[in-house]
C-alpha cells in the first residue's frame, strides 16, 4: 500500500468547499453546506439524516474516504 503524503499546513474553507463542491457535483453527497459557525452540514442522500463535520479538515478527510472507497471498488472489478 503506498502511503498518503503528509501535509504541511491544515485544509483551508476554499479547499473544503472546492471538495464539497466535487462531491455533490458527482452525486457522491446530496449536500453539503457550511455553516456560519464554520461548521459543515452534510447529508449523503436526499431522505437521510444531516451530519455535522467540525471543520474543513473534516470534509478533505470524508473526500478521500469516498476517493478510498470508489477506488478499492473499482480494483475489485478489473
Amino acid at each position: 500500500m503506498i502511503p498518503l503524503p503528509t501535509r504541511s499546513s491544515a485544509p483551508t474553507t476554499t479547499e473544503a468547499g472546492a471538495w464539497a463542491d466535487v462531491l455533490v457535483r458527482r452525486r457522491l453527497l446530496h449536500a453539503a453546506v457550511l455553516a456560519a459557525n464554520g461548521q459543515w452540514l452534510v447529508q449523503h442522500e436526499p431522505d437521510g439524516p444531516v451530519h455535522v463535520l467540525a471543520g474543513p479538515a473534516d470534509i478533505v478527510e470524508l473526500a478521500a474516504t469516498i476517493q478510498h472507497r470508489i477506488r478499492s471498488t473499482r480494483a475489485g472489478t478489473r
